[in-house]
């Protein structure tokens, strides 16, 4: 996968967007989930996140139990770049 490429995640000229619905601000973090009835646990599916969005999503996906790890899109993308280059 390409490095800013994020299913369903839209991309400014700046880079990855929030994927919160209607926000067009860069995306700091990734937000990295599951559905354990449809995927493997190792699976990880990704949303991005702008600072003030960061809590909502994540809560979102918590309290379904989806939600595995948070970091920063630039940590996401150095551990990344690593195992994908």
């Amino acid at each position: 996968m390409d490095l800013f490429e994020f299913p369903g995640a839209a991309s400014g000229p700046d880079g990855p967007v929030c994927s919160a619905k209607g926000c067009r601000v860069a995306a700091v973090w990734v937000l990295a989930w599951n559905n354990p009835k449809l995927h493997t646990p190792e699976r990880r599916k990704t949303w991005l996140a702008c600072d003030e969005h960061r809590e909502h999503l994540s809560s979102f996906l918590g309290v379904r139990g989806f939600l595995k790890d948070v970091v920063p899109l630039s940590e996401w993308e150095r551990e990344h770049s690593a195992t994908d280059g």
